[in-house]
């Protein structure tokens, strides 16, 4: 249930008119009362002897009581409660229940018997509309401060009792809604979003993995918007406005917005925290990401994310607050550069999956940037990095960046439950829904491949990775086994003891962490982490049977891992998600 406090007007007939109206927006079905402030008020809808005229002046009778100079120039207070789409239809008296508690709790009419009037109008089965007049009968103006988060408060009790869809509070920090107008005016103007909605997006985007100003406007231009800079009488850059430029008002201006009016991080002192960490100069690709996909590619790109990813999930579970909001924030970075760059059959739900996540990216504990370049760094390497296509190492790819962002968002979600942020947790697991969805048709063929190659094997080879499997996850390994994913695990063996790595000890390091035993698929889940373990290619259809690839001859390498400090341990790994 949702309250909505409106601004403030200066005419109650103009609005009663429209409450009573046939609507401009949305039809208005058998407009009624529900409630007033005495029971007995006129009610313009039912009563055919009276008219909006008359309920007007009844509230605001108090009001021309006093003096010309001590009336409020904005005396209508006006209030919308809208119930969540799954809720059933309540009765009148519910509603009437509903508004009489709204206006106690903002202070409107506190039950002590001289509140301002109001009056509650029913037009559709989902919501009504409070409207007051912001004097009270003694003739003193209402405490009505913070109304809407009184009112919040209320709804969130209201839903408990009712058994409704329940809310999950807010702190303050989320970005401001689209105004009633602004979603009117782009149904008039056949958009899916808002144009505030539209900007904040096109903002985000601009500021992924970007490290100065110049970059960050150059960005803004590039996609489009109109842009309007504040500066202070020394020059210095203050702040900036963006608009679209088919977005007009009244007079044919374009209508612009501060970045703080997006989102409270988007304003440009908080962008530029994002970059104060920053160098300016890339870190040199690992070799062996060069030497696979040469350097600054789409795949490249997706597995130094993979990496940057699991050094953020330790960070999140075990470091400083405020170090673990400023990966939060970056995570969203990420998400955004990856929607952005992603081939067509993932990029939908990796979009939303950013979509969601920005609210998760923002929380009252103020993120301490710097510690998160290498996310910041990874989102600019997706970005330069260039759309990925859906197949081969590029689609391969995706999906191991995709399972791993699974789990930082996971984590990410853990983080905000136990520091009671509703708001963020509920959007986090919302995002790695999404992520759970892209990751279906990225891995279907990276895992179709080595899942034939597994059933090519010999019957002797599939025998010795089975015993393998039983010696080194006995816990595990008959799951794994019922599977149909686990010959694509036994052909990323066989690659890994092909390369000269130590099957058993890739397997042992691989279920170490991250909840293996809660996946639906154990399988899926151990692919990734054994082919990032080994640094085998993600895709294997270029592969020869001996799990070599043309050219590349066989060499053993130690496998390393990060550890929680940031540095390189032995066994580094991957983790799946639960599937």
């Amino acid at each position: 249930m949702i309250p909505q406090i409106h601004k403030q007007g200066s005419y109650t007939p103009g609005l009663l008119y429209y409450l009573y109206g046939k609507g401009t927006h949305e039809e208005h079905v058998d407009p009624h009362l529900v409630a007033s402030f005495d029971g007995m008020s006129p009610d313009p809808g039912r009563d055919t002897t009276a008219t909006k005229k008359d309920l007007a002046q009844l509230l605001d009778q108090p009001l021309h009581l006093l003096p010309a100079d001590q009336r409020p120039d904005k005396h209508v207070w006006h209030c919308s409660v809208r119930a969540a789409p799954d809720d059933p239809i309540l009765t009148d008296e519910q509603w009437a229940d509903i508004a009489r508690r709204i206006v106690a709790a903002t202070g409107i009419d506190p039950n002590d018997g001289a509140g301002c009037r109001w009056a509650a109008v029913r037009h559709a089965d989902d919501h009504i509309h409070i409207v007051a007049t912001l004097v009270r009968e003694d003739g003193r103006r209402p405490d009505h401060h913070r109304s809407g988060k009184r009112a919040q408060a209320e709804a969130r009790l209201i839903e408990k009792e009712l058994g409704l869809h329940q809310v999950a509070p807010g702190d303050g920090t989320a970005a401001q809604r689209p105004t009633s107008a602004e979603r009117h005016k782009a149904e008039r103007q056949g958009r899916e979003r808002t144009a505030r909605e539209e900007l904040r997006e096109t903002v985000r985007r601009a500021v992924t993995g970007a490290r100065s100003d110049e970059e960050f406007f150059d960005r803004l231009a590039a996609a489009g918007l109109l842009i309007r800079k504040r500066a202070a009488p020394s020059g210095d850059l203050l702040g900036y406005k963006v608009a679209l430029p088919d977005d007009l008002n009244k007079d044919g201006e374009p209508v612009f917005y501060p970045g703080a009016r997006l989102a409270p991080d988007l304003s440009l002192p908080r962008i530029r925290e994002r970059w104060s960490g920053d160098t300016g100069t890339d870190p040199t690709p690992r070799q062996e990401d060069a030497v696979r996909t040469g350097p600054g590619t789409p795949a490249s790109a997706r597995r130094r994310t993979a990496s940057a990813a699991w050094q953020a999930i330790l960070v999140v579970e075990h470091g400083d607050d405020a170090v673990a909001a400023a990966h939060i924030a970056a995570a969203g970075e990420v998400l955004d550069a990856l929607a952005t760059t992603s081939a067509a059959h993932t990029r939908r739900e990796l979009r939303d999956a950013a979509t969601a996540f920005e609210r998760a990216s923002r929380s009252h504990v103020r993120a301490v940037r710097g510690h998160d370049r290498a996310l910041r760094q990874a989102a600019r390497d997706l970005v330069h990095g260039g759309p990925a296509l859906g197949r081969g190492e590029d689609g391969a790819t995706t999906a191991m960046a995709i399972d791993m962002l699974f789990f930082l968002i996971t984590a990410a979600a853990h983080w905000h439950a136990r520091k009671g942020h509703a708001q963020q947790a509920e959007a986090a697991a919302r995002a790695a829904e999404h992520l759970r969805t892209a990751y279906q048709p990225a891995a279907a063929q990276p895992l179709g491949v080595l899942y034939q190659r597994g059933r090519r094997l010999s019957r002797p080879v599939l025998q010795r990775q089975t015993v393998l499997l039983r010696e080194a996850l006995p816990e595990m390994a008959e799951k794994i086994l019922a599977e149909p994913g686990w010959y694509a695990v036994a052909a990323t063996i066989a690659e890994a003891e092909a390369t000269g790595h130590d099957p058993a000890a890739l397997l042992s390091d691989a279920v170490e962490r991250r909840e293996l035993d809660t996946a639906d698929s154990v399988s899926d889940v151990l692919v990734w982490r054994l082919r990032r373990t080994a640094d085998l290619p993600a895709d294997a259809s270029a592969l020869s049977e001996n799990g070599t690839a043309s050219g590349r001859p066989a060499k053993r390498r130690a496998a390393t891992r990060p550890s929680a400090s940031g540095g390189r341990r032995s066994g580094q790994e991957t983790p799946g998600k639960s599937r």
